[in-house]
Parts: C-alpha cells; sequence; structure tokens
C-alpha cells in the first residue's frame, strides 16, 4: 500500500512543532518537576524549582519561548517504506533536507513568536549566524509500514556541551564511568532534567541511542515502585541515586533534586568494547511527535491547562533582599553572602562572548570603551527579540564559565562589581572575584519568560552588529538571583568540587 504525503504538509506540521515546543514542556516533564518541588528541602534549590514551575506556566499561557536557548533543530524521520512524497504545487520533489531546513526557518521566522536563532556558519571562522536557525540536523530511517513518523526536538548548547562519551573495557564497570563524569558536568546543562546512556554499537551509534532515549515517558517514581529486573534497570537507578545524592542538586545550587530520570538504550557491540555515551536534556526539555498518513498536516494536540494547575502566575522570594542597582557600591556588595536570595532593581548591561572578547581586546589595544562598567553588574544573556509590548523577550541566562577568562581584566581594567549568569564559575574567576571584592550572581536557567518580565526597559549600547550578542542595558525590576559567590570567594557551588574528588575515589577503589 503506497501513502502519498504532500511536502507541504511536512513542512507545515514540523514549523507548528517547532513553535509549539518553543513554548510547552511535555506533560510528564511538569509532574516530574513538581514531585521534586514537593521533596526538595534545600532553600535556593526549592526557589529555582519553583522558578521553573511557573516559567512552564507562563510561558505555556504567553506562548512565548521557556528559554531564550530556543535550541538546535533537530528532526527525526522514521520513513515507511510505502511512503510517496510529492508537492502540491506539482513542482519536482525536493530533498528532505531541504523540507526540514523550510519547516524550521518558517518556525523560527514567526513573527507573533520569532525564535532565536543559534547557528553559526563557518565555525572555525567567521562564525556568521545563518540568521533562521538553519539547516536543520536531520535523521532519517526507512522503516516497515506507511506512514511518516516524526520527531522533532531543540535542544540547546548546555545540554550538548556537556555530553560525555567514553570507550570503556569488558571489565570496566559502567555505573563508575558514568557517575564520575557528574561533577565535571557541573550546573551547565541546567539541571533538573533527564540523564540519557546509551550502551553499545559504535561511537556514533552510541551518542545517538542516548540523544533518542531522551525523548522516552519519565517513569522513575514507576521503576522505584517496583524494583528493577533488568541489568539496564539497576544501571538506572544507581546512576539515578548517586546523581541526587552528590549535592549537585537543581541549578547546581544543592538539595536533592539535579535528576528527574536516568535512561538507558542498549545495542550489541564489538566483544572488545563498552562504548558509553551520556547525554542531559536541561529543564527546558522541548520536543514533540507527530504522525503523517497522508490525510493533511499534523495536529499539534495541546496538553490539558490542568498540568499545571496550581502552579501561580509569579515568584514569591521570601526573606529575600531587595537591592537598587542603580545606587549600589561596594560595600552593599561586600554585604551579600553566598546563598542568600537577591531581587534586582535598576540597570545593568549585558555581554557574552563575543562582546567580552571585543571589550577585552579594545583593553589590551588602550581604546576606550563603548561602556561604563565601574560600579556595574554585567548579566550574561542573549535575549530573544521582543514581540507586542515586551520589553525584551525571553532573557535567562547563560553559562558563566565561558566568560571566565574575562573577569580578571574587566574587574581590574574597569571596576566591574558584579556579575549574573548561570552554573558555577571555574578556580580562577572565583578568585578573581574573591581579589576584587565583587559577588557572582546565579539565575535560574530555563525560566527565561518569568525572567523577562522583571526586565521593564532595554536598549542596545554597543556593538549593535553582534545581534542578540549586543550589549544592552537593561532596567530591572525585583530580577530574582542567588548569591553563587560573595566578596570573600564562598561559593555555593564549592560542593561540586568536592564531589569530583569522592567521586574519583570511588572510580578508583
Amino acid at each position: 500500500m503506497t501513502t502519498r504525503i504532500a511536502q507541504e504538509d511536512l513542512v507545515q506540521s514540523l514549523a507548528e512543532a517547532f513553535q509549539f515546543i518553543s513554548h510547552h514542556h511535555p506533560p510528564d516533564f511538569v509532574a516530574a518537576l513538581r514531585q521534586a518541588h514537593e521533596r526538595e528541602a534545600h532553600p535556593p534549590a526549592k526557589a529555582a524549582l519553583a522558578q521553573l514551575l511557573i516559567n512552564s506556566r507562563m510561558a505555556a499561557q504567553g506562548r512565548r519561548p521557556l528559554c531564550q536557548d530556543t535550541g538546535v533543530a533537530q528532526v527525526f524521520l522514521r520513513i515507511g517504506c510505502g511512503v510517496q512524497f510529492f508537492r502540491h504545487d506539482g513542482g519536482p520533489v525536493r530533498s528532505l533536507q531541504f523540507v526540514a531546513d523550510e519547516g524550521v526557518r518558517q518556525a523560527y521566522r514567526d513573527p507573533v513568536n520569532p525564535l532565536r536563532a543559534t547557528l553559526v556558519a563557518d565555525p572555525l571562522g567567521a562564525r556568521l549566524n545563518t540568521r533562521d536557525n538553519t539547516p536543520a540536523v536531520l535523521h532519517c530511517e526507512l522503516v516497515e509500514g506507511d506512514l511518516l513518523e516524526v520527531l522533532v526536538m531543540a535542544k540547546g548548547g548546555g545540554g550538548d556541551v556537556k555530553a560525555r562519551f567514553a570507550t570503556l573495557n569488558p571489565s570496566d564497570n559502567v555505573a563508575d564511568w558514568v557517575i564520575s563524569q557528574l561533577p565535571g558536568m557541573g550546573a551547565g546543562w541546567c539541571p533538573p532534567g533527564t540523564l540519557s546512556i546509551g550502551i553499545g554499537a559504535t561511537p556514533e551509534q552510541a551518542m545517538l541511542h542516548a540523544k533518542l532515549a531522551l525523548f522516552e515517558p519519565i517513569d522513575m517514581h514507576d521503576l522505584q515502585s517496583r524494583g528493577p529486573s533488568t541489568a539496564e534497570e539497576r544501571l538506572r537507578l544507581e546512576v539515578f541515586e548517586h546523581a541526587n545524592a552528590s549535592g549537585i542538586g537543581a541549578q547546581g545550587l544543592g538539595g536533592s533534586s539535579a535528576v528527574l530520570d536516568v535512561k538507558v538504550k542498549t545495542t550489541p557491540c564489538h566483544a572488545a568494547t563498552i562504548p558509553v555515551a551520556l547525554v542531559p536534556n536541561c529543564a527546558a526539555t522541548r520536543y514533540t511527535q507527530f504522525v503523517l498518513d497522508g490525510s493533511g498536516p499534523a495536529a499539534i494536540e495541546e496538553p490539558s491547562p490542568e498540568v499545571w494547575a496550581g502552579i501561580p502566575d509569579h515568584f514569591e522570594a521570601e526573606s529575600a533582599r531587595r537591592v537598587n542597582l542603580d545606587e549600589l557600591d561596594a560595600g552593599e556588595v561586600a554585604s551579600w553572602r553566598a546563598g542568600e536570595t537577591l531581587l534586582l532593581s535598576g540597570k545593568v548591561l549585558t555581554a557574552r562572548d563575543a562582546a567580552h572578547k571585543r571589550l577585552v581586546d579594545m583593553l589590551a589595544q588602550g581604546q576606550p570603551l563603548p561602556v561604563n562598567l565601574r560600579g556595574k553588574v554585567v548579566y550574561y544573556v542573549g535575549p530573544v527579540d521582543a514581540v507586542r509590548d515586551e520589553a525584551v523577550g525571553p532573557a535567562g541566562p547563560t553559562t558563566a564559565t565561558r566568560m571566565d577568562r574575562f573577569v580578571e581584566p574587566l574587574m581590574a581594567q574597569t571596576g566591574l562589581l558584579a556579575m549574573i549568569g548561570k552554573a558555577e564559575r571555574g578556580p580562577e574567576a572565583v578568585a578573581a572575584i574573591a581579589r576584587h571584592k565583587g559577588a557572582y550572581l546565579a539565575a535560574t536557567g530555563g525560566a527565561a519568560y518569568l525572567l523577562s518580565k522583571a526586565i521593564r526597559r532595554s536598549r542596545v549600547l554597543a556593538f549593535h552588529d553582534l545581534g542578540m550578542e549586543a550589549i544592552h542595558e537593561f532596567e530591572l525590576a525585583d530580577f530574582p538571583v542567588t548569591v553563587a559567590v560573595d566578596s570573600t570567594g564562598r561559593n555555593i557551588h564549592a560542593q561540586l568540587r568536592v564531589n569530583v574528588v569522592l567521586m574519583e575515589n570511588r572510580s578508583a577503589g
């Protein structure tokens, strides 16, 4: 039997799917996040989990991105042998890469909900943004049947940056290797989320299996209730228990909720090896699946509003200290303590990798800077474009460690007081912050829409050509952060480094 599927229907379905997942968590993820929030007793982690839940509800209602990193667009097609593609317009059938790219292009350039283009071409050279988030990453599999099964996902940089692979010996312990990787992954992948382990086959297949297993339903609670019956299930439980006992916690702030589930997919491998891939999925988990049967474009099913029932529509920070950034001085910064919650109001400047490099290069060349950083706070963010009455689109933090090399020159030569980002800082950056009596503040990664509502005004001050990486001035109103590194060098993420030693000792033993 032959099923004729119009390529235009696939384009429309892909565009609608990528739009949908930009603002909708899967219901099972929201349920697991609720359970983690209920269990969590560590105040900074519980506050971060609350922000993620509120952000999930707000993004679904407002149909705006959960996270400013709207991800690399990935398309997985399972094409039945009986499927035949055609075009409604009578034109020649195009390649599936062309079709996937067109679906992504329409989704990311949608004028109602524009998504941030993330991909850069010429990765070893000019690294120019492709402006429409193409090309899509496309995987095709020819299978029995006469249907087209489609999985679409948007994978942010933090999760893929933290992926790991190793070829182990047959006598090695897979759980030991996986657990030894967790401290080095830190919090840059924006936990809580799912960890997935692909075992067997070849390196590229192990990694692909790990990625695909991320999108199986979250069922760890059921597994814990009934107990493991296979080696794969025993591995799932062991890694889950160690990950959540590690002290990493939500957003790396400590507590017991770094991982919501662990998935394992195995396949036959060479007798001399155990290929093992480890891939995390972040707090901005985004994917959906649909089937085309030749009857027209897919209808993306909306979850019931009950998924978010009872979640508040704004974040209340108990015992938080309010800070006026327009009157900030070294004395105020010195009074902050690691682990404390602050609500920031007033003006901050934004800068990411490209802007930081330009600033430091200008300092090295003795050139005046286009902005005054003395006494200022810099927010590591690349926002989504604003629409309608927004001051700015979703604007959550990016990973702070990428800016570590710039901390010392900027604090020493410009008088920069503090920085806002996500995840931990490296030892050199922490030392520079303590040396210059500054601070590093952690905002919740994956809560971009919630955080954008605390930004009342935005304007570009410098480096317009960098697009979302340009230096903006934001005016904040009760913007929530946690003091991650204070002026004495006390570091809320320090437990991560302690656990490196503990887990290495486990592996060595």
